[in-house]
């Protein structure tokens, strides 16, 4: 990942409400959330959110897919740990792999 690339994605995790949608969605694993739950979960109206989770796909780190007559949204693993590695790729000098940490999305079953 590229400095710019990083800027982008801390910017869009750097308000209180996105990080908040972000994080459910770490949670939430391959499945995802749909755009209703997560507003509903976060207690936020329609366009409040559609506005948040356009700064987070444009920043790389959502992705999403009409299901229907809904949208479901993903956390893009990937890029969430293309961040984490670069922001820890310095970390702990010449013994990184020690400390550098990694994600795995895992299934959640639904109850």
């Amino acid at each position: 990942m590229k400095a710019q690339e990083a800027v982008r994605a801390l910017a869009a995790l750097a308000h209180d409400s996105r990080l908040a949608a972000y994080r459910l969605l770490v949670q939430a694993g391959d499945e995802g959330l749909a755009v209703g739950e997560i507003g509903a979960r976060l207690n936020l109206p329609g366009a409040t959110l559609t506005s948040h989770l356009n700064v987070l796909r444009n920043a790389g780190l959502v992705r999403d897919v009409r299901e229907g007559r809904s949208i479901r949204c993903r956390a893009d693993y990937p890029r969430m740990n293309a961040l984490l590695a670069f922001l820890t790729e310095n970390c702990c000098g010449a013994a990184a792999a020690s400390c550098a940490p990694t994600c795995a999305p895992t299934r959640r079953k639904r109850p």
